[in-house]
């Protein structure tokens, strides 16, 4: 066992142990060879079911690494390019002079429509043809490109529409095909769950004093203005029988495992496959929003072509120089990688705290001490 390997399952067992968290996965991967396997807790409370390393956790928005990925995949295949509007291939998409968003702004937040309308309900949510008509149908907030701005959920029905669109396939099809089954993780990465795997999923459960900080922020703070509170993911929404098995790729169901093997296989083979090539990893990891603030959270806008620019807690280089990228959750989780040390971690959980990735934070510690 490496050293490593005993920190992080001593930190997560203490973590459990101490009541802060119910269960956690950990891996890393170090040049394609998962080095660390850590888990601990419960993956169900109410039955005391246990986490394992295969069980499948609902990790928010951690999941738009997944289909910033699936993205670049099919652009790799030569479904799509950067530049591609996104009116030729969904024409509806460019009403209200919308014909001038591409995939580019898409992935960057730039593309203008970060918001869905208020009455927006999880039910709403999970009518794919009726949300992706509302966003088709709404005027921008700025010309593409102009602002940067967390598109919170429109970016899952953006970049899935364009998926169908052009691909014939629901994003969660083409992510099996195209991603999971080639790194043997169909079972362990989704944007919907098929029933049959339904009782593998863990039970999420609210951490009550995050949650409580959260309940506590302004009905004014930017991110409410384009994603109502009422789908802001909780442990009751992570649940829902209905949110788990409809696609909706700004969120989704992994394991650690899987998630950091996807992100291992960005930066080089993973059993022999590489989803894409060194020059398109460098072009998706670049700071694209350099200069502008994220209209939707307040602060800098940190985007590169779909993934969050720097480390869990930290932000890039003022040059855009970052190494490090991924995609956080609220709620806690997260999943990075690195290209400077060809080193991916992810930490999923299912006790969600809304202001507080502590466990992320410190194993990207542990990972950053080990191989920098």
């Amino acid at each position: 066992m490496s050293d490593l390997q005993e920190q992080v399952q001593r930190l997560i067992d203490t973590a459990v142990a101490d009541g802060a968290e119910r269960g956690v996965q950990v891996a890393v991967y170090r040049n394609g060879e998962q080095v660390v396997d850590a888990v601990a807790g419960q993956a169900d409370p109410a039955t005391g079911r246990a986490m394992t390393t295969d069980t499948p956790v609902y990790v928010a928005s951690t999941a738009k690494g997944v289909t910033a990925t699936l993205a670049h995949v099919l652009v790799e295949r030569g479904f799509l390019d950067y530049d591609t509007p996104v009116a030729k291939v969904w024409p509806e998409f460019g009403a209200h002079g919308k014909g001038g968003v591409t995939l580019h702004h898409v992935l960057t937040h730039t593309a203008g429509v970060p918001a869905v309308p208020a009455d927006t309900t999880a039910e709403k949510l999970c009518d794919w043809d009726g949300m992706c008509r509302t966003i088709a149908e709404s005027e921008p907030l700025w010309a593409p490109g102009e602002q940067a701005g967390y598109h919170a959920a429109t970016f899952g029905y953006l970049v899935g529409e364009i998926v169908r669109r052009t691909t014939g396939k629901p994003a969660s099809q083409a992510l099996r095909e195209y991603v999971a089954a080639p790194l043997g993780f169909e079972r362990e990465l989704f944007f919907s769950v098929p029933a049959a795997e339904l009782p593998r999923v863990a039970r999420l459960e609210d951490d009550p004093a995050g949650t409580a900080a959260f309940a506590g922020l302004p009905d004014e703070w930017p991110l409410f203005q384009v994603a109502p509170r009422r789908i802001i993911p909780r442990a009751e929404l992570g649940n829902r029988t209905d949110i788990l098995t409809h696609d909706m790729p700004f969120h989704g169901v992994v394991t650690a495992r899987a998630i950091a093997g996807m992100y291992a296989a960005l930066l080089g083979e993973v059993g022999g496959v590489r989803l894409i090539s060194p020059a398109r990893l460098a072009e998706a990891t670049t700071l694209a929003t350099d200069g502008l603030d994220d209209q939707s959270t307040g602060g800098p806008a940190t985007y590169g072509l779909g993934y969050l620019l720097g480390g869990p807690g930290a932000r890039p280089a003022a040059d855009g120089s970052a190494t490090m990228f991924g995609f956080v959750g609220i709620g806690g989780t997260g999943a990075y990688a690195d290209r400077a040390t060809g080193v991916s971690f992810a930490v999923t959980k299912n006790r969600m705290n809304p202001v507080d990735a502590t466990v992320a934070e410190q194993v990207g510690a542990m990972v950053a001490e080990a191989y920098s």
